[in-house]
């Protein structure tokens, strides 16, 4: 005995428009649920037919003309209540409960989704369930065939496996390392490390509005890397082409500065307030803000951001009414807001809300393989600035590369201090073009030297040595030393220069 024949299945939904006509007029024109009886190399056994109910009238006209086509083909009519077939929530839940409810035998038969009528959000509802395999079939899509006979169809079947798609998936990972390259602004960096959670960030910026928090020492670049993750949006059409990139360092705004700054107010709400001023969350609307150094942030800016993240509303300082901005936040610090957190200098609903996609930069002296490939982004962005061309002689660049990466070099400042290297070194090679091994030695002797006065200061709020920083000049009277010596004890155990 043969194998025996599996039986092919259609789903469809009434097309209120399509499939309508009437008296033998209906003949002379192509309808596509009639049309399933009539198909060029799919002939099917059975159809399950989603009409609503308020159209009772032609479904039975059109199971009618179907069974006239195709005598052989049995025809059930579910009977289904859409309100609104644009209501993606209700015509979602009305076909996933069909599709929970139907005995579905994969075993024994095919099935195949007719995506030829009903509205597009149908259609759509109907290709995510069956992507999901929530109903188990493959997508049909039809079209009138050139013949005589009006209801003779063209089928095309759709199927969703995409592994069988390869030059597909080639053009989606093509493009998501398209959108690493445009993060690492084309540097060909070889930290395996810094590679992989630049891909996750890829991933992360295409396929979220939620908040980002970019950590990590001054100068790893996250401002910079901020400005890159709007570029992407923007390029990928996730924000508008006019979207607004607001940013801030929030260690320059305090008190009143720093709510009117992030909040905006209204006339009259302050001394001094002589006019409504809009705030930087307003003017973020539809785009993204960037709140660097988002742990120099007071406590009620916190609460009032935290409100702002969650509702989308905010109220300006001295206003009656609310305001309404959609952004996306992305923060950066240097600081360990856990830390903050129990020190009581940051709020802990503020840290989980804004800490769900955290990455941790890495510094330069984490990715010293990365030296040098940044070493000539920087001398490319010197010839941007300026255009000027210089270069290293092959002596020059290789003892500058042996000290860069030697356990001497400190970094502390990041890839902000070897942009300014490369600054100094290229201005000093103005003449020539080219940076002598004499104007490389001077490079390193001052970055040496920085770095060494850099350990040697005491930490914050620690007694400096006698002769120091601290040491008073003769002959003050011991009235100005007292207040003198009390105004250097409360600024060295300030968090910054610009705490209050």
């Amino acid at each position: 005995m043969g194998e025996k024949r599996r039986a092919k299945v259609g789903i469809g939904f009434l097309g209120t428009t399509l499939d309508v006509g009437k008296a033998d007029r209906r003949w002379r024109r192509w309808r596509p649920t009639v049309g399933l009886g009539a198909m060029y190399g799919l002939v099917l056994d059975r159809f399950e037919l989603l009409a609503d109910a308020s159209h009772r009238e032609l479904a039975d006209v059109v199971v009618a003309d179907l069974k006239h086509v195709a005598p052989d083909l049995v025809v059930n009519v579910h009977e289904v209540t859409f309100k609104d077939v644009w209501d993606f929530e209700e015509v979602y839940a009305l076909i996933y409960d069909f599709a929970r409810r139907y005995p579905f035998r994969p075993e024994d038969e095919d099935y195949f989704l007719h995506i030829t009528t009903g509205s597009h959000v149908m259609q759509i509802c109907g290709f995510l369930l069956c992507e999901s395999k929530i109903l188990p079939a493959r997508l049909l899509q039809t079209g009138p065939a050139r013949s005589d006979d009006a209801h003779q169809a063209v089928a095309q079947v759709i199927d969703l496996d995409l592994s069988r798609y390869d030059h597909i998936a080639a053009r989606f990972a093509r493009r998501a390392e398209e959108g690493a390259e445009r993060l690492k602004q084309g540097i060909p960096t070889r930290s395996a490390r810094f590679n992989a959670m630049i891909d996750e960030i890829e991933t992360v910026a295409s396929g979220s509005k939620d908040p980002i928090l970019l950590t990590g020492p001054t100068g790893v670049g996250k401002t910079s890397l901020a400005k890159r993750l709007f570029a992407l949006k923007k390029a990928r059409g996730l924000v508008a082409a006019a979207a607004p990139f607001v940013e801030v360092n929030c260690a320059t705004i305090r008190g009143d500065g720093a709510m009117s700054t992030l909040f905006g107010h209204v006339r009259g709400a302050f001394t001094g307030a002589v006019a409504d001023a809009t705030g930087l969350l307003a003017l973020a609307d539809g785009g993204v803000l960037f709140l660097d150094e988002v742990g120099e942030l007071g406590l009620d800016e916190q609460a009032m951001l935290l409100r702002a993240i969650e509702d989308k509303i905010f109220r300006p300082m001295g206003a009656t009414k609310e305001r309404r901005s959609d952004f996306q936040l992305i923060c950066g610090t240097n600081r360990d807001l856990a830390r903050e957190v129990q020190a009581g200098r940051f709020r802990e609903d503020l840290l989980a809300r804004v800490d769900l996609w955290e990455f941790a930069l890495p510094s330069l002296r984490e990715r010293l393989a990365d030296l040098e490939p940044n070493l000539d982004f920087e001398l490319e962005q010197y010839e941007r600035r300026t255009a000027r061309r210089v270069r290293f002689n092959a002596e020059a660049r290789a003892r500058f590369l042996a000290f860069a990466v030697s356990q001497d070099a400190v970094w502390s400042g990041n890839f902000r201090e070897l942009s300014a290297a490369v600054t100094r070194m290229a201005t000093l090679a103005r003449g020539t073009g080219r940076i002598s091994v004499e104007i490389v030695g001077k490079e390193t002797a001052k970055l040496a030297a920085a770095w060494a006065r850099r350990q040697e200061r005491p930490a914050a709020g620690a007694a400096a040595p006698a002769g120091g920083v601290s040491a008073l000049p003769d002959g003050l009277c011991l009235y100005d030393q007292m207040v003198l010596r009390s105004v250097l004890e409360v600024c060295g155990g300030c968090r910054s220069l610009a705490a209050p």
